[in-house]
């Protein structure tokens, strides 16, 4: 299930966060060598502190297996900050109803291959479905993420392939990166939730989200 944790509600949430960045720091860090800082088992940047929103998908045994960030373009933002070569010298996006996706990992070590419930497909999909949704209800109509060459096809695979590009492809270290655009719409979380046969909500129970505000 999806958990929604922003600026309103995060001191309920600390222990799934303290989780999803233990995560990170696993996928991010020990697996991917990616230059990150990582404190105490955990990796937080800069901008876990502007209040973004986190889309964390939880297990049955309350393990975080996925997650996300969504922060909003019109302040600083890694596209902005960090990859702004990718954008050829172009001004960067900045708008309210635009978001940038970025720290999308799931656990592929308690999450197995195939289909179903408990697998990496699963899960990508329900955190996917979950950021579309939220996006939508905060009003959110595109969203813009910087992903690499196999990002983008498992992204295409999964029915959530990108609409358009910014600037062009550049290479960041081990990785090519590539700015994606993609629409926060029906059309598209329906393609998601029919390539990953979620037709339930995905969301757990929660109060105080900031879409809701």
């Amino acid at each position: 299930m999806i958990y929604v944790i922003d600026s309103l509600n995060n001191h309920a949430y600390q222990p799934l966060l303290d989780d999803m960045y233990r995560l990170r720091a696993r996928v991010f860090h020990d697996r991917l060598g990616w230059d990150v800082v990582v404190k105490d088992g955990m990796e937080i940047d800069l901008f876990d502190a502007m209040d973004p929103a986190h889309i964390v998908s939880v297990d049955d045994q309350g393990h975080v297996v996925g997650c996300m960030r969504l922060l909003q373009t019109t302040g600083p933002h890694m596209l902005a900050d960090v990859f702004s070569s990718i954008l050829d010298g172009e001004p960067p996006l900045r708008s309210s109803t635009v978001w940038e996706a970025t720290r999308f990992c799931v656990d592929t070590n308690r999450l197995s291959n195939g289909r179903g419930r408990n697998t990496i497909s699963y899960v990508t999909s329900e955190v996917m479905i979950g950021a579309f949704e939220y996006a939508m209800a905060a009003g959110v109509t595109d969203a813009v993420a910087v992903i690499d060459p196999v990002m983008n096809r498992v992204l295409q695979r999964g029915g959530n392939g990108a609409y358009g590009y910014l600037g062009s492809p550049k290479d960041m270290g081990k990785v090519v990166a590539m700015a994606a655009l993609m629409d926060c719409s029906e059309e598209r979380i329906q393609s998601v939730r029919d390539y990953a046969g979620i037709h339930h909500d995905v969301f757990a129970q929660q109060t105080g989200l900031l879409a809701a505000e």
